[in-house]
């Protein structure tokens, strides 16, 4: 898998925490990156998912997860107008994600940022990707 890729599969595990208690949210990712084994074969031949990739994708999220009081103590001082539980779950998802990989991974800015806007575009509201890039460039 590419990075873009990973970083999808990790946008959703992280967002599936919103629904479930911290108790049960290590099943829940396992369960999710089981169902993707599962995948047609299609699928998995083009996504070229490894082993790697899997246990990466479950320790980003859930050292994310981990971090989600810090991050959104983050996002409710920075943004104005806007708390965390004011938030569009597919766009507070996707700010904490860039955040995580900006403040904990060091990613560029640049980079973090664009790749938000491209997953807010792709499962956000048509506004997702304004308010996410407008949310994260009050951040940084």
């Amino acid at each position: 898998m590419n990075r873009h890729e990973i970083r999808k599969e990790v946008f959703k595990a992280v967002f599936m925490n919103e629904f479930y208690d911290s108790e049960e949210m290590n099943q829940v990712i396992n369960t999710f990156l089981d169902g993707r084994d599962n995948a047609e074969e299609e699928d998995l031949l083009k996504n070229n998912k490894t082993e790697e990739d899997e246990a990466y994708i479950k320790s980003k999220a859930e050292d994310i997860i981990s971090k989600l009081t810090e991050i959104d103590e983050m996002i409710n001082k920075s943004v104005d107008g806007w708390k965390t539980t004011r938030m569009a779950k597919v766009d507070l998802t996707l700010i904490r994600l860039a955040l995580y990989e900006i403040k904990f991974e060091n990613l560029p800015v640049g980079v973090a940022i664009n790749e938000a806007v491209s997953l807010a575009d792709e499962f956000g509201t048509d506004s997702s990707a304004g308010f996410v890039n407008g949310a994260l460039a009050k951040l940084v």
